[in-house]
């Protein structure tokens, strides 16, 4: 058996981490929630390791695409990053700053379904 996909989710605003959280589980996701980039920052700076990162563009201390930057700075060039946001014009922020995909809210099921069947993919194909 597959160990569960490590996702974190960074979102400061509770209802779409709950949302989110909610998808997540469907897809058997072990979640972390941070509530702004620089706990998503630190988590990684502690040690932690995620297949896949939900990152929120908005939010309070440090916004999603910063936080991405510093992600990837530390090296971290394998864990999948997903950028969300409800405005469209961030795209480009988040796409410089090093995401995978730029994802709009509301995010759809079946979307993130099939992102999470890549990083499964990815994983057990490394495990080989």
């Amino acid at each position: 058996m597959a160990s569960p996909v490590k996702a974190l989710l960074v979102e400061d605003t509770r209802f779409d981490a709950l949302v989110l959280s909610t998808m997540l589980r469907r897809f058997h996701c072990e979640i972390t929630i941070a509530n702004n980039g620089k706990e998503a920052v630190d988590l990684f700076l502690e040690g932690n390791k995620f297949d896949i990162v939900l990152c929120d563009n908005d939010m309070p201390i440090m916004t999603g695409p910063e936080a991405v930057e510093k992600i990837r700075a530390m090296g971290e060039t394998y864990v999948k990053i997903i950028g969300l946001s409800a405005n469209n014009n961030v795209q480009e922020v988040f796409m410089t700053a090093g995401v995978d995909v730029f994802v709009p809210k509301p995010l759809k099921i079946d979307v993130l379904g099939a992102m999470i069947q890549e990083v499964i993919n990815k994983k057990n194909n490394s495990m080989v």
